[in-house]
């Protein structure tokens, strides 16, 4: 008996739906530029084949996506990114209903054996210490009770800790990402996204 380390993953079955907002969506970059085509080329560079489909609508909030999810999750689908949350932010919407729409979306999932990588957002501290408290914990909260897989911050490639050197990597609006910081971003989901395909093999 041997193992081979090296050896790279492959899963060419395994349908995964890239299920979010303009930021999954790819919102003002070119199509290739986007998370999702930068997410495909990252898996399939680490010999990772699978079919990612990007299920992003720009604008949507964490009571779009409960909306949508069931119609969403086709026959096909393996496994789920949910990126949701950030305009729900933008507008300040309550915390409580984000994750009782996130439930949701989870609950779905579950119901159709779908495994889920559930990538967390972070509030801005400009609601107020007990907002960003509640909005917070929403996303480890729900992986914990789901046994999901957790991404604690999308943004978590943009040296956040550094808001002067993270604006580099934003589009104009300050708000999405641009190519360069997609591509920073994948670099660090990447790894998550991996784990969650070999959940479904």
């Amino acid at each position: 008996m041997f193992l081979l380390v090296a050896t790279p993953v492959m899963a060419e079955d395994v349908t995964v739906l890239a299920f979010g907002d303009s930021l999954t969506q790819g919102y003002g970059l070119p199509e290739a530029q986007g998370l999702v085509p930068q997410l495909d080329a990252w898996l399939a560079a680490n010999g990772v084949q699978v079919d990612l489909i990007n299920a992003g609508v720009s604008g949507d909030t964490t009571a779009g996506g409960a909306a949508r999810v069931d119609w969403s999750l086709t026959p096909e689908v393996d496994a789920m990114i949910v990126t949701l949350g950030g305009n729900d932010l933008l507008r300040g919407l309550d915390p409580s209903d984000a994750r009782s729409n996130l439930r949701a979306i989870l609950e779905t999932a579950r119901s159709r054996d779908v495994e889920v990588l559930l990538v967390g957002m972070k509030a801005p501290g400009n609601y107020g210490a007990e907002y960003k408290t509640s909005f917070d914990s929403i996303y480890p909260d729900l992986a914990q009770e789901f046994g999901t897989l957790y991404f604690e911050n999308f943004f978590a490639g943009l040296g956040q800790d550094d808001p002067a050197q993270a604006r580099r990597y934003f589009q104009p609006d300050g708000i999405h990402p641009n190519s360069e910081g997609v591509e920073r971003i994948v670099e660090v989901l990447g790894p998550a996204v991996v784990d969650l395909v070999q959940r479904v093999e």
